[in-house]
């Protein structure tokens, strides 16, 4: 085996390779371990220090034998690479050759440089030696104390290493420019944040200022650090940081031109944004180049303000003048940049007289102008990047912020920051700051609505903010009830020639036709994320994304992520969805009607084209919802190619959509979209969006007269209620189902609507009738014909015979279905089929055999993502286990079964197993809890209209 050189690391992380691959070291004691023998390489370290490295609160008495362990352990994994662990009497030694460990190869290079004769030999030998460190010493471990010396020698002699190098640096004076000492600045002031006390690393950054022309801020950096000197030590600076001082002390400079607004004394919120830019700024201006921000955001989301506080912030790193020109990007005529550039360059000192004629010498002038100061430039309004371009510096350490309702991603080298509204304190903190505290205080909850009614809008809240400072007749929940209504907010939002409708037009007029229409449109579909192709559809078009790509860069529609099948999502804001809706009611109704039925008429194809490619056969009836589209969504294959994520992603636009139709008067798509939405809900068990679905849509189906969509709606709603134990409610829409169903001709429909009567009889104890049923529904799917159907009705047939005791009809019939099931490939019944079986065998006798077809059950729900049904059958496993005497994993099982009938709402499955815990308990040799479980499943019962033979069921029968 070839010997490979092994490198251990410790100036940072903890780091081990061989032949440059890293090696796994196991656990946070081996590391600690190897740690300590690292930083003593080649010397013995005791089992008593190496105790105390690992258990600093006091080793435990097998620490020898885990230390025994724990260096095995390493030596296998070092093995081969020239390295070795060796127990020594003194205790344990780490053998290997110094060069290949980093802090002796830094140490011997700092010697190095401190013997060379020559400073740029020695200046590289110390960035070598700097440049081996990666963070901490060991900063990915736990510190112990056992360390504590080696690693604070290390750590200063880093720090003496560092200010030696920054010295040679200054001293070599690099580039001798402007710009050519930035870094060592740079990271002069990084030091001092963490070593404020050190006047060698004063004495160097002011050195380092006054070598690059930059001896305003050398005053002020010699007048910092005696004021850090007064008030951590209470001393003076030293003889040569004063002589240094006194040096660079000269009469102050003129004023500098300041023409930035009035830094808000109310602005409150985005102090993380702030910080993150002036320290930008800074980091740039340190390094002598320029830095171009470009802040964008909706109408009144606070750019401007957020601008000027950058700018007000950093006045002192750009001490040769702060500009500000407004370019009145959302007016009707911009202002071009040969407009802008005299302004600019009077500013700086110009005259009219040396101006040049031509835009591409003034602009050239301009970056002259610039190139050697050091000014911060506010570029408001910005309409484009070709409007700011001839206004940006070529070099120097200036900096521009630029505010856009656009993105401006076209503008090279900037740095994109994108508003967005208030966070709910941050907004909270706005308001009391106009209104006053002890307003919001009294009234907290209409305070909330405020905020919520201004969608967290800087705007809009400091426009209800204003109102009510110049109102204190006024309560806050007189301002919450005028803006609760949508229709008139905006007018309430206005005060002055403040307004959140005029800020928002400005963006509007902007737009071309198609975008213009397209927001408008918008905004009649709610609230909600919306995906993208909703656009194309409300346009009529194939694909809008040019204008959807228009609306996002201007900030009128929010890309607000992506859903779960990695396809984004959109949204309006709040008060802008207001705005849309208002302008919208100028259009033809006629367009706003047709547009609506293209985007819910979408949501339907997409529906049932995910529903058919759903694993799992529904026990229903949602095809038929299918109506041939108007528009249907462009790559509607890839769309619901995850089928179960498409659902998921679209559950909340769906329900949306079935409320909406009825505004808009389409009650056929509203009863469609909610069948085709069925087996989604159904499969994940969203009973609430069930329920209120369908109640629309049952209302919906009766308006347009439509039996079928009646009929439809009705079997659902008749499932639902079967799950959730309300059997008249579940009898009265399968009854009513059966009949519309007949009405129309759909034996397919007619047969699950009898299935699902079948099983309200057999639950009821009305098994002759039961029995009926299900050979009724059997007919019709054999009819028409429907396997699947003709699998669920042998299934019911089944557990009818089940609940009566004859288990040889019962085992024929699931028998029948689990064959049936098989052939045609329908997995979700083919385990229910085996769930029925497994029961049947339990009533027998064979646990062993019960055991095997509920662990194939469960493998195939598991397989198909039903976690009721997992649910369900884990049930089903916890009898097993409690007739096999295994009462701690049945008791595991029956208890996790009863957290998820209480959830789902299930009362009869919550009885079943209430009486099953009870048997448990009586095995346990605890009469009262069996009592208080038996006389809780009895009380359930006695609510439910069931027979008393469900209380001894062994699994619910009914699902699916």
């Amino acid at each position: 085996m070839l010997v490979s050189a092994v490198v251990f690391g410790v100036l940072g992380p903890l780091e081990v390779a061989v032949a440059g691959r890293a090696v796994a070291l196991g656990g946070p004691k081996p590391r600690a371990l190897l740690a300590t023998l690292v930083l003593h390489a080649n010397t013995a370290v005791s089992v008593d220090v190496l105790a105390e490295a690992l258990w600093p609160s006091g080793p435990p008495r097998s620490a020898a034998a885990n230390i025994r362990t724990y260096v095995h352990g390493l030596r296998r994994r070092l093995a081969g690479s020239g390295a070795d662990i060796e127990r020594r009497s003194a205790g344990y030694v780490l053998v290997t050759d110094p060069e290949l460990v980093d802090l002796h190869l830094f140490e011997a290079e700092v010697a190095r440089a401190g013997a060379a004769g020559d400073r740029a030999e020695a200046l590289a030998l110390l960035d070598r030696a700097c440049g081996r460190w990666r963070g901490e010493p060991l900063a990915d471990l736990p510190h112990s104390h056992v360390w504590t010396v080696a690693v604070a020698r290390l750590t200063e002699l880093r720090l003496s290493a560092q200010e030696q190098r920054l010295r040679l640096r200054v001293d070599l004076g690099e580039s001798g420019g402007v710009g050519g000492l930035g870094g060592v600045v740079d990271e002069l002031r990084a030091l001092l944040g963490d070593h404020p006390l050190r006047e060698e690393l004063w004495q160097l950054l002011i050195r380092a200022l006054v070598a690059t022309g930059r001896s305003a801020e050398a005053r002020r950096t010699y007048a910092e650090a005696e004021r850090v000197l007064r008030d951590e030590l209470h001393a003076a600076p030293g003889p040569e940081l004063r002589r240094l001082g006194e040096r660079v002390r000269a009469p102050a400079d003129p004023s500098p031109v300041c023409q930035l607004p009035l830094d808000l004394p109310d602005f409150t919120g985005r102090e993380p944004l702030v910080a993150e830019l002036v320290e930008l700024l800074r980091r740039r201006r340190a390094r002598g180049v320029p830095a171009v921000v470009v802040i964008s955001g909706p109408p009144g989301v606070g750019k401007s303000a957020v601008a000027v506080r950058v700018a007000h912030a950093v006045r002192a790193e750009f001490p040769d003048g702060q500009l500000h020109v407004d370019l009145a990007g959302t007016s009707a005529r911009p202002r071009t940049a040969t407009e802008v550039l005299p302004e600019l360059l009077r500013a700086l000192g110009a005259h009219d007289s040396a101006m040049p004629r031509q835009p591409h010498e003034r602009a050239a002038l301009l970056r002259s102008r610039l190139a050697n100061t050091r000014t911060c430039v506010v570029l408001d309004d910005a309409a484009s990047a070709a409007q700011v371009r001839a206004l940006l510096p070529g070099a120097g350490g200036c900096a521009v912020l630029v505010t856009s309702r656009a993105m401006l991603p076209d503008l090279p080298g900037a740095h994109p920051v994108e508003l967005d509204v208030l966070g709910a304190d941050e907004g909270a903190r706005l308001l009391a700051g106009i209104v006053g505290e002890h307003r919001v205080a009294d009234e907290p909850d209409s305070a909330s609505d405020i905020l919520r009614f201004c969608g967290f809008l800087p705007l809009a809240i400091r426009v209800a903010g204003t109102r009510l400072r110049h109102r204190p007749g006024w309560t806050l929940r007189t301002m919450a009830g005028r803006l609760r209504d949508e229709h008139g907010r905006l007018d309430e939002l206005r005060v002055g020639d403040l307004a959140v409708r005029a800020s928002v037009n400005l963006s509007y007029d902007l737009l071309t036709p198609d975008a213009a229409r397209a927001l408008r449109w918008l905004g009649m579909l709610g609230p909600g994320h919306w995906p993208g192709w909703v656009v194309a559809a409300l346009l009529d078009r194939p694909a809008a994304d040019d204008v959807l790509d228009l609306l996002v860069d201007t900030h009128l529609v929010a890309l607000v992520g992506s859903d779960v099948t990695g396809a984004p999502r959109y949204r309006l804001h709040d008060l802008l969805r207001c705005y849309a809706a208002e302008l919208a009611e100028h259009d033809p109704a006629a367009d706003h009607r047709a547009a609506v039925r293209r985007v819910l008429g979408g949501y339907l194809s997409l529906a049932v084209s995910a529903a058919e490619a759903m694993p799992i056969h529904f026990l229903g009836v949602f095809a038929a919802a299918a109506v041939p589209a108007t528009w249907r969504p462009r790559g509607a294959a890839e769309l619901v190619a995850d089928p179960l994520a498409w659902f998921e992603a679209e559950r909340r636009a769906g329900v949306a959509a079935v409320s909406l139709a009825p505004e808009w008067g389409l009650d056929d798509l509203a009863w469609r979209v909610t069948a085709a939405f069925t087996p989604y809900f159904d499969l994940r068990g969203h009973y609430d969006d069930w329920h209120r679905t369908h109640r629309i849509a049952l209302a919906a189906a009766r308006r347009a007269g439509d039996p079928h969509g009646q009929a439809i709606v009705l079997r659902n709603l008749g499932q639902l209620a079967l799950y959730q134990d309300a059997y008249a409610d579940a009898w009265s829409a399968f009854d009513e189902s059966v009949r519309l169903f007949g009405q129309v001709g759909d034996r397919r429909g007619a047969g699950f609507a009898l299935a699902g009567l079948g099983t309200v009889l057999r639950i009821r104890g009305d098994y002759a009738h039961a029995l009926d049923r299900c050979h009724e529904a059997l007919s019709m799917f054999a009819a028409v014909p429907d396997p699947h159907g003709e699998a669920v009705a042998r299934l019911a047939a089944g557990s009818v015979w089940l609940e009566l005791g004859c288990l040889a009809p019962a085992r024929r019939w699931f028998t029948d279905a689990h064959d049936l099931s098989a052939a045609i490939g329908d997995r979700h019944r083919e385990a229910h089929a085996l769930r029925r079986i497994a029961t049947l065998h339990l009533r027998r006798g064979d646990l062993r055999a019960a055991r095997e077809h509920t662990d194939r059950a469960v493998a195939i729900f598991l397989e198909l993502g039903d976690d009721n049904c997992v649910g369900y059958t884990n049930q089903d496993l916890g009898l097993l286990c409690l007739e096999d005497g295994d009462l701690p994993r049945a008791r595991l099982l029956l208890d996790s079964s009863l957290r998820r009938h209480r959830r789902s709402g299930d009362r009869r499955s919550e009885a079943e197993v209430m009486a099953a815990l009870g048997r448990l308990h009586e095995a346990l040799g605890e009469p009262g809890e069996a009592q208080r479980h038996f006389g809780r499943a009895r009380d359930i019962l006695r609510g439910l209209d069931t027979a008393d033979a469900v209380a001894a069921s062994a699994g619910r029968a009914d699902r699916g």
